[in-house]
């Protein structure tokens, strides 16, 4: 008996999510199907399949999803008239009208199927491993956040002592210049008894 995953969904899984289920709507079969199809390939319940499907995969896959619809009625379009009526009525109570609709019919299936797959557990798991991814990600924000700030602190830091030595180095060179000033002021020449010049200081 092999055993049902509850790890993570890698891009891969996503990818061939993604295919299955397009494949089942343009040859006009159901996602149930499609759900059921994955899982066995992936050893994942078809509710944790159909729950990845509407919670994430069938956002990034609008437009191939309308596309994979058009391709369907061409091909019913192509078929003898006394079989697309019967394939309608059979695809219409499991595939939703609209990529974010769920008929009546659609959502009976998928519960039973929830509940003879025995896939709460599965779902359960792929729940708290999403509140626990978002809480990680709650926690590294935080973390950013307050990061963010020391570095701000310290560049104000840093920012303030670099005044401080730009104000102490001009506050030194006014003091080099007034000392140079006052040398120049002191200093007289005379002429001594030999005729010599000599300097001297006030």
């Amino acid at each position: 008996m092999t055993t049902t995953r509850q790890d993570a969904w890698t891009q891969d899984e996503d990818l061939m999510l993604a295919e299955i289920v397009l494949r089942q709507i343009r040859e006009g079969g159901t996602q149930l199907a499609a759900f059921e199809d994955v899982g066995r390939k992936l050893s994942r319940t078809a509710a944790a399949c159909g729950f990845r499907w509407n919670s994430y995969v069938r956002k990034q896959y609008k437009s191939a999803i309308e596309i994979a619809k058009t391709q369907r009625k061409q091909l019913r379009s192509q078929e003898p008239n006394d079989q697309p009526q019967k394939q309608a009525s059979s695809t219409a109570d499991h595939e939703p009208a609209e990529a974010g609709a769920l008929t009546l019919g659609d959502v009976i299936a998928f519960l039973q199927n929830y509940e003879n797959s025995g896939s709460p557990a599965g779902l359960k798991s792929e729940n708290e491993k999403l509140a626990q991814r978002i809480k990680q990600l709650e926690h590294d924000l935080e973390q950013a956040k307050s990061e963010k700030e020391t570095i701000h602190n310290n560049l104000k830091m840093v920012e303030e002592d670099y005044m401080m030595l730009i104000e102490m180095m001009e506050k030194a060179r006014n003091i080099a210049v007034m000392r140079d000033d006052e040398r120049s002021r002191k200093v007289n020449f005379q002429v001594d008894q030999n005729g010599k010049i000599e300097r001297t200081e006030k």
